[in-house]
């Protein structure tokens, strides 16, 4: 199998990429899309046939998806970067991303997403088949674009086998969203909760729902363990903020969702089912 993964050089995508050739079945390959030459060398040493281009030539896409039996579209603009470049990205490239696939014969199409699609919570742990709420304190342009995304691809003709993963808040190997994070969360209540996963873990998701015969459809991919606002002061060694000790939750459920599905049907266990596993094993 030729598997094709965009956002190669992004945070998800650089860890990914080399796990995905580490324990590829022998005979596959892999195929990254970059827009940097210089930046995709590193995925070249490690045996990956590389493409140059932007994902948002529609002529780079039919190029990248020429040959290929699958496609892992990792590729993501969130932090940093204008409401309509997130747009530009999440949503129009990845559905002409689609389109290109199906124009060659692509089989399978793994959508990378996030559990902010779901908007607001629901007093319980999300699951896959609940409609998004949008207007919530964490919508914007990246989960906005996300869902249409979404919504896009699975109304594409051709697009037969669709699989979507949803990450949480993602971490671990050095990736600095878990400092970064200390920026909003004194924001927060003390009792709010984030639920997160290890780069590791969401590789194996990915791999599990770039290979699985019988995968389809949405799938949750998180650790076993949300974390509160105070166990991130904690895990950073700073004092909890007075202030948040006296802010009310609206829903300690907002953001936590259900991997009994991605459990019972791929097998899927996180090897670090907590950031306090992770911490341990030292793999921030």
């Amino acid at each position: 199998m030729l598997t094709l993964v965009t956002g190669a050089t992004g945070q998800v995508g650089r860890r990914f990429v080399p796990r995905l050739l580490q324990g590829a079945p022998q005979g596959d390959r892999v195929r990254v899309l970059v827009r940097d030459a210089a930046r995709g060398e590193r995925f070249a040493d490690l045996g990956a046939e590389v493409i140059v281009g932007d994902l948002r030539d529609v002529d780079v896409l039919g190029r990248a998806t020429a040959g290929a039996d699958a496609v892992v579209n990792v590729a993501a603009a969130f932090r940093g970067v204008s409401d309509e470049e997130a747009r530009a990205v999440n949503g129009d490239a990845a559905i002409e991303l689609g389109r290109a696939a199906v124009a060659s014969g692509v089989r399978r199409f793994v959508q990378v997403s996030t559990g902010l699609v779901y908007g607001a919570g629901r007093g319980r742990p999300l699951v896959e088949g609940d409609e998004t709420v949008p207007g919530t304190h964490l919508w914007g342009a990246y989960p906005e674009s996300k869902w249409e995304a979404e919504r896009a691809l699975g109304a594409t003709d051709g697009l037969d086998d669709l699989r979507i993963g949803r990450l949480p808040f993602v971490y671990g190997d050095g990736d600095p969203h878990l400092t970064d994070v200390m920026e909003w969360a004194p924001k927060w209540p003390a009792t709010q909760r984030l639920h997160m996963g290890h780069h590791v873990d969401v590789t194996q998701g990915l791999r599990r729902l770039l290979y699985a015969a019988g995968a389809h459809g949405v799938y949750n991919i998180a650790d076993d363990t949300p974390v509160t606002t105070v166990d991130l002061f904690v895990l950073h060694g700073l004092a909890v903020p007075q202030e948040a000790y006296d802010k009310e939750v609206d829903d300690p459920w907002h953001s936590v969702m259900s991997t009994d599905r991605i459990r019972h049907e791929l097998g899927y266990r996180p090897l670090f089912p907590s950031v306090w596993t992770a911490r341990d094993a030292g793999v921030l």
